[in-house]
């Protein structure tokens, strides 16, 4: 006898029980993340100190927040290695435990092994539809951070060359910065 496979609806997804497993709401199934390891655990520290300092009293940044958005007209809730979201966004005052409601600013994932740049490519392409501004990929191994935009094509940083956006006035950081703050 075959089973059909129920698709999880939003309300049910957000409903399941906490674990100490992540998971993701991706086509109406609750996928696991990968656990983190090492140098994926480093950087994503390493955002949050630096971004966090940047963003005081402009926003949040918020480590494996998950985010309810809509992919290809599905309920999606993927959970960003960070998260950035400004007060004009979601206000100073929201203070809920639940899941960021909005599309944020800026969504941080960093690649781990056995993982590769096309599935992350795919996956800021669909942030990006979904109404998040900017995708930032990190990959460890090439030392490199592409930023995906919505209006123009993707621009890979290694090394001092800055990142600066004006969506982020005042926020300059270099691969090489990371990295060292990482401790890697």
């Amino acid at each position: 006898m075959t089973q059909v496979k129920t698709k999880l609806t939003l309300i049910e997804f957000l409903a399941m029980p906490e674990t100490d497993i992540t998971c993701e709401l991706i086509n109406g199934e609750a996928l696991p993340k990968m656990s983190p390891k090492y140098f994926h655990s480093s950087l994503t520290t390493a955002f949050w100190m630096l971004i966090g300092q940047w963003c005081h009293g402009k926003g949040r940044v918020v480590v494996e927040w998950a985010v309810v958005l809509k992919r290809q007209e599905d309920d999606w809730v993927p959970v960003p290695d960070l998260t950035y979201v400004s007060y004009d966004r979601l206000s100073v005052d929201w203070m809920r435990d639940e899941p960021c409601p909005i599309a944020p600013e800026l969504a941080i994932e960093i690649i781990s092994q056995g993982q590769t740049f096309k599935q992350f490519i795919e996956k800021a392409a669909d942030y990006l539809n979904a109404g998040v501004d900017r995708v930032w990929v990190v990959d460890p191994p090439s030392r490199s951070i592409t930023v995906f935009f919505s209006d123009r094509p993707p621009q890979t940083y290694t090394s001092t060359t800055p990142i600066t956006d004006p969506l982020f006035p005042s926020l300059e950081l270099t691969v090489q910065q990371v990295f060292q703050q990482a401790g890697i």
